[in-house]
């Protein structure tokens, strides 16, 4: 499938570069209920019903971004896979100046080049004790802000709660799950009055997430993997909605892509641990998502791809024409969607 079917024109002043505030004040679109309408995050509860389940990614972001020097020279990564406490996956820039058994400098964190991958990818291992490693990050690193973001402005102390959900407990993750930043303590408290129901998963959001897609068709596009859990309760328990007529609403791309990974064909969801590089695109038969909320994506990205898959391509290619002539803001501090899929048979 051509990557360029998955591209539109995006003003720049439709990035968003802080959050709505109060955070559910954010304009949400529905998508596929029988058109698009407008509506606010705050509305949500009107679109569930009790029964419904919402599935939430409880990763933590941690500080991954990293700048520092090896020699003279300066260079700067971002942490995106962890391969062992002290060892990660990062982009480095400028890769040419971490080479094979360098030792980068950051701050009082030093670590050593011991694999030099594809794309600016390399792999350090940080020369700290397993439990230093995360206190000495804290220290030394700085919200991995998205590139359209941190272009544009300088991350300051407000982005260390901006960047976090409410429900972030698991650190690993060097991107936020942004369609769950919408969520309040007040929001939770009247989706729960109504009977809407709750479970969390994780997984930990990489860099990759980022990368910008430069083949000109999906079939040579490979994707980046990264690491999920779902426990067996966990499971259970979505499965339990669905068997009583619920639906479970995937809040946020992460969430709906580590649910795949872990249905069968008949849409059940197992207990998962692990990584995943699934690859939705249209043509997907989606397994075990009824509902999707999310933000707003890149252009050719593989999240626009498969929203596309969700809801349909000319359904979706409407959406964010909608969106951005209407004022929605995009990206991670952006405004929200809700898309139903377009084949309510797939549920």
């Amino acid at each position: 499938m051509k990557v360029s079917l998955f591209d539109f024109d995006l003003p720049r002043a439709s990035i968003a570069l802080r959050p709505a505030r109060p955070r559910d004040a954010a304009r949400m679109l529905l998508v596929g209920d029988g058109g698009l309408r407008d509506s606010f995050v705050a509305e949500l509860e009107s679109q569930l019903q009790a029964g419904d389940m919402l599935v939430f990614n409880d990763t933590k972001v941690i500080p991954g971004r990293l700048y520092g020097k090896r020699g003279e020279a300066n260079v700067e990564v971002t942490l995106h896979k962890r391969e062992a406490t002290c060892t990660w996956r990062v982009f480095a820039r400028p890769a040419k100046k971490c080479r094979l058994d360098d030792i980068l400098t950051f701050g009082d964190l030093q670590a050593k080049v011991t694999h030099i991958g594809d794309a600016g990818e390399r792999t350090l291992e940080f020369l700290v004790s397993p439990d230093a490693m995360m206190p000495t990050l804290v220290r030394c690193g700085e919200m991995p802000l998205p590139p359209y973001i941190a272009s544009q402005r300088a991350i300051d102390a407000a982005d260390a709660d901006d960047y976090q959900t409410m429900f972030a407990r698991v650190e690993g993750a060097v991107a936020a799950p942004t369609a769950a930043l919408h969520f309040t303590d007040d929001m939770m408290a009247r989706l729960k009055a109504k009977g809407v129901l709750f479970q969390y998963l994780t997984l930990h959001v990489g860099a990759g997430t980022f990368l910008p897609v430069k083949v000109d068709d999906t079939e040579d596009h490979i994707m980046h993997s990264e690491w999920g859990l779902i426990t067996e309760k966990a499971a259970g328990a979505m499965n339990a909605v669905r068997a009583q007529g619920g639906r479970l609403v995937a809040i946020g791309t992460t969430s709906l892509r580590l649910m795949e990974s872990a249905a069968d064909a008949e849409g059940l969801l197992h207990e998962f641990e692990g990584d995943t590089d699934i690859f939705i695109t249209p043509g997907y038969k989606f397994r075990a998502v009824d509902l999707l909320m999310t933000n707003f994506h890149l252009p050719k990205s593989t999240l626009f791809m498969l929203v596309s898959a969700f809801a349909g391509s000319e359904v979706m290619q409407d959406a964010y024409r909608h969106a951005i002539d209407t004022g929605y803001r995009f990206y991670s501090y952006g405004d929200s969607s809700l898309l139903y899929p377009k084949d309510s048979s797939q549920r």
